[in-house]
């Protein structure tokens, strides 16, 4: 009953249908462009829009997000294929599969939360701008080996119908929402098209050449024997390993961000799982894998769809395409798919997060700008996802290491107290040191930890190091009020905590 609720989730079955239709329209350039950065067939890459889609709308931790072929995955597997060839392709695939199937399993998908919010506006608006730069590629063609822009007419007549098309899909809404503007949008372009005299590129354009008439995918059997060997594990594994990683971080990354758009919340798990078995059987069937699309995923959550059904007809409806709709599909106008794919790196980008310059910290906003310009420049995301986590760590290091201070009181006794504000770890441990005055203090210190705690191992040598000082000077020095995760760290140092009467003091004493 869960999975049926899930077929739709909210939305009606005429939005589901719908979006997926304009969704498997968009998947078109996509995987045929994918497929000749890893130096494929396009076929290949459709094929794998199709089992991806397919599997992961099925099984996935987040229903009414689109999985295909991917930019990503294709720069991964580009020097496998150009190095040892295609064949080499697909266990990679399998193995990075499998890869995904243990992170799954093992329950590690919720690390994604330890992803901070400034990298995830960095990597949305990276991605935004990646998609937004992408689409110019399609205002030119090869001749001779070299790219070059259309020019003339044949350039102003694309111009205007990228316009039309971003026309549509801004105002349509505003008078219906019944039909998903970016399929109205493909539509009208096409019917354009047909005009007498009108001439604009068209998908086949795209094709250079080759087809994307195919039929049912089978399992690739025309494996090398060679294949089967420890030698080919030792080729693939770093580049099956890097499928995985990159896959996984950006399905996870663009499972958030329609949580966040939608207020909805998937499963990671699940996800992880769906995905390595989605990328298995991609493998088996001679495709080149994939992972979630952020851009597809906009386009589906923008026209209303937020169940599984929507993926679902995507995949089937690319299938139809490819099994028997080809030469309609490849007369559509490659100025409606620009149109839309702009009109969705506009609605991915995180505009507030430029108005909020004055309003967040200056680390977190320049951390921002640092993933989104890795990812624009290297557009590996995994990269520049782990670079904006290393320096957020960093960050919040660096302002809890000089946080560490103490408010300095003396009781009706003459003791003196220092009560300690902020944590002791690695990063505080000097500031934490500079906070005493040995010589000068009178002859019995109380440290108080009720604001503090004990983090790690450089933590409890910054303590050793002072109670010793103090020793070496016949004064005597009580930590007090220390947590019990921090006399468990203490234990484990085999430092001994003797109780003081009132029940309070804890008194260190440290072995010889």
């Amino acid at each position: 009953m869960a999975f049926i609720k899930e077929l739709t989730f909210g939305s009606n079955i005429k939005t589901e249908l719908l979006s997926g239709i304009t969704v498997a329209i968009a998947l078109v350039p996509e995987a045929i462009a994918f497929s000749f950065i890893a130096g494929v067939d396009p076929l290949i890459g459709l094929y794998a829009a199709c089992i991806m889609g397919f599997f992961t709308s099925l099984l996935g931790g987040r229903p009414g997000m689109i999985s295909g072929a991917t930019g990503a995955i294709a720069v991964v597997v580009a020097a496998t294929v150009q190095q040892y060839g295609e064949a080499y392709l697909y266990p990679t695939i399998i193995l990075g599969g499998a890869m995904q199937l243990a992170v799954g399993a093992l329950r590690l998908g919720k690390f994604i939360r330890l992803v901070p919010h400034s990298v995830m506006l960095g990597f949305v608006n990276g991605l935004a701008i990646v998609i937004f730069a992408s689409q110019f590629s399609m205002f030119g063609t090869d001749v001779t080996g070299e790219f070059a822009y259309y020019t003339g007419s044949k350039l102003y007549v694309l111009f205007a119908l990228v316009i039309l098309t971003i026309a549509i899909m801004v105002y349509l809404p505003r008078f219906t929402k019944a039909i998903p503007s970016a399929l109205v949008a493909i539509l009208v372009i096409a019917g354009i098209s047909f005009i007498p005299g009108v001439e604009t590129p068209t998908v086949l354009n795209l094709l250079k050449g080759k087809s994307m008439q195919g039929g049912l995918p089978s399992i690739f059997t025309d494996y090398p024997p060679e294949l089967f060997s420890m030698a080919t594990l030792k080729i693939i594994f770093l580049p099956a390993l890097s499928v995985a990683g990159v896959g996984l971080i950006e399905s996870l990354l663009t499972l958030t961000i329609i949580d966040e758009r939608t207020d909805t919340r998937g499963r990671g798990n699940r996800e992880s799982l769906a995905q390595g078995l989605a990328n298995i059987v991609s493998g088996l069937f001679g495709s080149m894998g994939g992972c979630a699309m952020i851009g597809q995923s906009m386009i589906n959550i923008n026209s209303g769809a937020r169940g599984r059904l929507s993926g679902l007809i995507a995949a089937i409806t690319l299938l139809v395409f490819i099994m028997f709709l080809s030469p309609i599909i490849e007369k559509i106008p490659v100025a409606a798919l620009i149109g839309v794919m702009f009109m969705v790196a506009y609605g991915t980008f995180e505009w507030s997060s430029l108005k909020q310059f004055k309003k967040t910290p200056f680390a977190d906003f320049l951390i921002m700008i640092i993933v989104a310009v890795v990812t624009v420049v290297f557009h590996n995301l995994a990269l520049a996802v782990a670079i904006g986590v290393v320096l957020s760590a960093l960050s919040f290091a660096w302002d809890h290491a000089i946080g560490i201070h103490a408010r300095r009181r003396k009781d009706e006794d003459g003791i003196l107290h220092y009560d300690i504000h902020g944590p002791l770890f690695f990063g505080s441990t000097a500031s934490f040191a500079e906070i005493f005055d040995a010589k000068n203090d009178p002859e019995k210190i109380i440290v108080d930890f009720e604001s503090s705690r004990v983090v790690d191992q450089s933590g409890i040598e910054a303590i050793r190091k002072l109670n010793e000082k103090y020793q070496l000077l016949n004064k005597e020095i009580s930590f007090v009020n220390l947590s019990k995760g921090c006399k468990d760290i203490l234990a484990t140092a085999k430092i001994d905590i003797s109780i003081d009467p009132d029940k309070r003091k804890f008194m260190v004493v440290y072995d010889a």
